[in-house]
């Protein structure tokens, strides 16, 4: 599996540098995402000198995999806010991704990045839906949002209702990367790749250990998804989850959408074009589940091409890629200063599905934070993520438990088979005392530690993207052991069965 956008960009035209010697930064960030180096830009404006470390290469992780919908009507988002929290909570939400917008379609536009001005719509298929979607549209409409309230679309299914908003945004996501990271090496920054962030020393200035050596900075920003390096629970604030999205190149005289979709009800779909040369691809994904306790991965990919494959017959699938998002507790991103860090590491994460405005939203209020001056919108969503969280959070750190204990019963119960798993199978069995994971993958055969290296989850197979997925706080890693995404900082150990 491999995403269209990062098959059809250059990583060339992305500068990076080596990793200097006996330099110290006024900000490290890690992460080059759009979170990150959004923040490095905005940072490096104001005169900061700032380094990007990335673990593997810009863009890799959420950025590579998004949808790239950048708008204001979010699904059901603002009036589900307002149901959880406030209408007030929901206001200042809007206002940050408002900012966000603005700030991202400006950077395009300096830089020339190439935007498509669609409508965006959130429909519903059920009587359950529909009501979802008014309230939706009653709360946009009193926000300010000039949405329009319906009955029909240009979907070729019936649809129950459905609300619209136009002159939104789409793009190609890392295109967007591309001109931030050039920008950011125009103004001075330097962005390291393959340099992951291990272990933080907080003795006056941050010293930061990375896998390619030492860095001092003044401040550290954690835009890498989950919280790294994280001891006061932050990371455990949050719920991983992965969804599913393929492009397919559409014969001639086939529907393709005008505007950008998503639904509002089950099966959770969302549906735009994707411009490729002389023509336009349909992307459309869904698929959403927890990562890690999905049965299989495999299956959720299929129902969703055999559905798309109903939709528009003939469709020929070009690529397909999941992507992982956080939820928190409280429904709100989680942005700010560390607990316990005295102000001196700041994180972001929670952006729920919406990173691309959601994440330069988090890096207009650690920029902000970081100057003294965060924006007049944060202090109601910092209030909000952590008014509701506590008895959400107690729900949560339940289930975690709950899988913890089951993953080791089963792992322990069986014992590994004598034989090595089929093509593109992984299986995790007790071995000397142990969970130990084994896969086959491109006829090599692995054995690795089936425990995650962050909290000691036993880890599960993921059939689609032949990944161990960690069922606790999404932590992924390759057949081989090697860490790919999650708050874990550390690969897998290798393992020869027993």
């Amino acid at each position: 599996m491999r995403s269209f956008w990062l098959d059809t960009h250059d990583p060339a035209r992305i500068p990076t540098a080596e990793l200097p010697v006996g330099i110290s930064y006024d900000v490290a960030i890690a992460g080059a995402g759009l979170t990150g180096l959004a923040t490095a830009v905005m940072l490096a404006r104001a005169g900061k000198r700032v380094i990007v470390l990335e673990a593997r290469s810009a863009g890799a992780v959420a950025t590579g995999h998004t949808t790239a919908k950048v708008t204001l009507l979010q699904g059901t988002r603002l009036s589900e806010l307002r149901s959880r929290h406030s209408l007030g909570t929901a206001r200042a939400h809007l206002a940050s991704h408002t900012e966000a917008r603005r700030w991202l379609l400006e950077a395009c536009a300096l830089h020339e990045v190439p935007v498509q001005q669609r409508p965006a719509t959130t429909f519903a298929t059920t009587a359950e839906g529909a009501e979802s979607v008014r309230e939706e549209w009653l709360t946009a409409r009193e926000l300010g949002l000039a949405v329009t309230h319906s009955a029909t679309t240009e979907l070729p299914f019936p649809v129950t209702g459905a609300v619209t908003l136009e002159g939104q945004t789409q793009f190609h996501p890392l295109e967007v990367l591309t001109a931030l990271a050039r920008e950011l090496h125009a103004l001075g920054g330097i962005l390291v790749e393959g340099a992951r962030v291990t272990r933080v020393g907080r003795a006056g200035p941050l010293t930061l250990r990375t896998t390619r050596g030492e860095v001092r900075a003044e401040r550290l920003v954690l835009a890498t998804g989950s919280t790294v390096l994280d001891r006061s629970g932050h990371a455990e604030r949050v719920t991983a989850r992965r969804s599913y999205a393929m492009t397919y190149r559409l014969p001639p005289g086939a529907w393709r959408p005008r505007g950008m979709h998503i639904s509002a009800d089950a099966p959770d779909r969302t549906l735009r074009s994707v411009p490729l040369g002389d023509e336009e691809l349909l992307l459309v994904g869904g698929g959403d589940h927890v990562t890690g306790r999905a049965e299989s991965p495999r299956r959720i990919l299929r129902e969703i091409d055999d559905w798309t494959r109903g939709l528009v017959p003939g469709a020929e699938r070009t690529h397909s890629w999941a992507a992982q998002d956080y939820h928190s507790a409280s429904g709100l991103p989680l942005v700010g200063a560390l607990p316990g860090s005295g102000g001196t590491i700041l994180a972001a994460t929670g952006f729920a599905k919406w990173g691309m405005t959601g994440g330069v939203a988090a890096a207009l209020a650690m920029s902000g934070l970081l100057e003294e001056a965060p924006p007049a919108w944060y202090p109601a969503l910092r209030r909000g993520a952590g008014a509701s969280a506590l008895a959400a959070g107690i729900s949560m750190t339940a289930q975690v438990g709950a899988h913890l204990a089951a993953g080791w019963a089963q792992a322990e119960l069986h014992a590994l088979p004598e034989r090595a798993p089929g093509e593109g199978e992984g299986v995790v069995g007790r071995s000397g005392g142990a969970p130990v994971a084994v896969s086959t993958v491109g006829g090599r055969t692995c054995a690795v530690s089936g425990v995650c290296t962050h909290l000691g989850g036993a880890l599960r197979w993921n059939d689609a993207e032949r990944s161990w997925d960690c069922p606790l706080h999404g932590s992924r890693f390759a057949p081989d052991g090697t860490l790919l995404e999650g708050p874990a900082v550390r690969d897998l150990e290798r393992r020869r069965p027993s």
